[in-house]
């Protein structure tokens, strides 16, 4: 030690140089150095969509969803299979293990997927994929007085719109907006008169309100695909204010 300190001391512009050096190998290491205010983690998530057009929950659940969680049992690098059935569709969220990649691990939850031959018939291909996380950037509000939800909403969408036109914006989700449907107002009366009970509007309703695949017609020269496209999103506003005294409502989402 008091070698390399004489030796300095006799070469002055050594000891210059070097800090030089150091100098510049730290500015460039701090010109590529990436911060950011919450830590970024690799994912550990895969998750698997499953599109089953007219399908119930229950349906979805036992021809399709508990087959994949039976499959994923033997896939060694799962940690835990959880799921969501709803009306058409399900969502299952498969964690591997912490010491594995997920980005890694996919193919092998593909696989293992696709070997199952029994899936329903039309069903939808499956989708799997890794879930990103995007770090959150900001929040904000959009109030007015007086102003009705459908004006309101209208103004948050004109908002996205213009949000996703800027650089740097990947992701942008609205949030605090009820679920739009559509509620048809029964007169009991007009149910008394046609001998009509209040279910049966509502099952012709849910079972007219629908989308389907009916397959398809090959021929020698084109390939046809018969499809039901009856569901509605929109309603007349004109005719919403007709309604019993007391109606009674059917939702149609």
């Amino acid at each position: 030690m008091r070698g390399i300190v004489s030796y300095f001391i006799k070469y002055p512009v050594a000891v210059n140089i070097i800090m030089a050096i150091f100098f510049i190998f730290g500015f460039f290491a701090y010109k590529g150095l990436n911060s950011t205010f919450f830590p970024v983690t690799e994912s550990r998530t895969i998750l698997i969509q499953v599109v089953y057009p007219g399908a119930s929950p229950e349906e979805i659940e036992e021809g399709v969803v508990i087959k994949i969680e039976d499959i994923l049992k033997g896939v060694e690098v799962v940690e835990r299979v959880t799921s969501v059935s709803k009306e058409n569709a399900a969502t299952i969220t498969v964690e591997v293990l912490q010491e594995y990649d997920a980005n890694l691990v996919i193919d092998d939850v593909r696989n293992a997927v696709d070997k199952n031959p029994s899936y329903p018939d039309g069903m939808e291909p499956i989708v799997a994929f890794v879930q990103e996380f995007n770090n959150f950037t900001i929040s904000f509000g959009l109030s007015g007085a007086n102003v009705d939800l459908r004006t309101l909403k209208q103004f948050a969408r004109k908002v996205e719109n213009d949000l996703r036109d800027t650089d740097g914006i990947s992701q942008i989700a609205i949030s605090g907006y009820p679920e739009e449907e559509i509620e048809i107002a029964v007169d009991e009366n007009s149910l008394r008169a046609y001998n009509l009970t209040f279910d049966q509007v509502s099952r012709t309703i849910s079972g007219s309100n629908v989308r389907l695949t009916g397959g398809t017609i090959k021929g020698d020269d084109e390939e046809l695909l018969i499809r039901v496209n009856e569901k509605v999103y929109h309603a007349d506003l004109a005719s919403s204010d007709v309604s019993a005294t007391d109606p009674r409502q059917v939702s149609v989402r």
